[in-house]
């Protein structure tokens, strides 16, 4: 009894100290700032444990189609963007009795994160064991990782606001009928054609789209993709509800089917060879039938130059003009930049839209205030005076905006 004594007295004694240590540190935390707290309390398990690890394996087993765990494409396409050749993974074909996966481990002493590849084999029908030696590593520091966030929407779009509703109404129509769509034997998805000059805002269309949508985005460099195998693979690791994006898709793809010949971004001197034949597969063929709820959206600065087999209706179900900017966009822009819905030097404003071309960009640009001191009058007077240098260039037979990229592209 008197041991038993004792232990219980050992016992309520430790409880005592910890509970007055917890008490202690809360009234610190009271008192001392946040930013503080935090610090010492990650130095403190930086101590007593430096390392967190987390694995993504590599997952075949989409409900739909074959598919590869989305966190570890996230983290396999990342790498191969960020790390040089000779020491990102490799970029075969998987091996059938593979299993592959990425570990990522947290330092919290030096703030880097240690990602490892590893490859686990199977033998027969044991478990898999692990291959040491066909581990890579790569070091990234935590401020590489970046979200990126666009502010876009259609409320701040500058376009004619009918033409904003139409194109509102035709994505929710789009959204509701997943029923229609297995109906009438099609894959459940659609595409948009944005065409139109620079500066007219198909990138803040298409970042409105996804806003109010609340879809991911999928942004294909076509020169960056080997082949058509290739393009295929990278559709089917597409998430459902999301957008897929080819920019400029008349500087990329020849009217024939041949690519330009242009050296790849990852420093090989090897051609692209994807085709006008794998691009139309890629929106309407078997591939295309992977997953649900897709759109896929193509930009280009001159539409007479694309294939009309590439924008035909059923590929491209959705032609959509941005233009110069008129009035009506010029009063969004007016309303984002100045927070102004009248103004006595609209009416000039308005006139001078009508005389000349000159696009939204070009009109936000000067719209925007340089100095804290002119305000709205001098924004207002910058533009009237950008618009009446166009329309003297006009006159003079200058001309007005010119496209040169595409013909930069052609020149390399």
């Amino acid at each position: 009894m008197a041991m038993y004594g004792a232990a219980s007295s050992e016992v309520s004694g430790f409880f005592s100290h910890l509970a007055s240590l917890f008490f202690i540190w809360g009234s610190f935390k009271q008192f001392l700032p946040r930013p503080f707290v935090d610090s010492f309390w990650n130095k403190a398990m930086a101590y007593f444990k430096p390392e967190i690890s987390i694995k993504f394996y590599e997952n075949f087993n989409g409900r739909d189609c074959i598919k590869r765990n989305e966190a570890y494409t996230a983290v396999d396409t990342y790498l191969r963007m960020n790390v040089s050749e000779s020491g990102s993974p490799s970029q075969g074909p998987f091996s059938n009795g593979v299993i592959r996966y990425y570990k990522l481990t947290y330092n919290r002493k030096y703030h880097k994160i240690i990602t490892e590849k590893y490859l686990h084999y199977k033998a027969g029908k044991s478990s898999p064991e692990e291959s040491k030696g066909s581990c890579s590593q790569i070091i990234l520091t935590v401020n590489g990782l970046i979200v990126f966030e666009h502010p876009g929407t259609f409320q701040t779009l500058a376009m004619d606001p009918k033409k904003k509703e139409e194109i509102i109404n035709d994505l929710i129509n789009f959204t509701n009928r997943k029923e229609y769509y297995a109906k009438i034997g099609k894959a459940w998805r659609r595409g948009y054609l944005l065409y139109g000059p620079p500066g007219t805002g198909k990138s803040t269309m298409i970042a409105a789209m996804a806003n109010f949508l609340d879809y991911d985005i999928y942004n294909i460099e076509l020169t960056a993709i080997k082949d058509n195998t290739e393009l295929r693979m990278m559709l089917s690791e597409t998430t459902n509800r999301s957008i897929i994006v080819i920019e400029d898709i008349d500087c990329s793809l020849e009217l024939t089917g041949s690519r330009k010949k242009k050296k790849r971004e990852e420093g090989k001197g090897g051609e692209s060879k994807v085709t006008l034949s794998g691009i139309l597969n890629f929106i309407d063929g078997l591939a295309s039938a992977c997953g649900e709820e897709k759109i896929i959206v193509f930009t280009t600065n001159h539409i007479e130059k694309l294939d009309p087999a590439l924008i035909r209706r059923g590929r491209m179900d959705k032609h959509i003009e941005l233009s110069y900017c008129k009035f009506e966009a010029f009063k969004v822009l007016a309303k984002n930049y100045l927070d102004i819905d009248s103004h006595p030097l609209f009416e000039k404003i308005n006139h001078l839209l009508e005389e000349v071309n000159i696009s939204p960009a070009d009109v936000a640009e000067n719209l925007m205030p340089k100095t804290e001191v002119g305000g709205t009058d001098a924004s207002l007077e910058s533009l009237i005076q950008a618009l009446e240098t166009v329309r003297e260039e006009k006159t003079l037979g200058k001309g007005g905006t010119q496209d040169k990229e595409c013909r930069e592209q052609e020149s390399e």
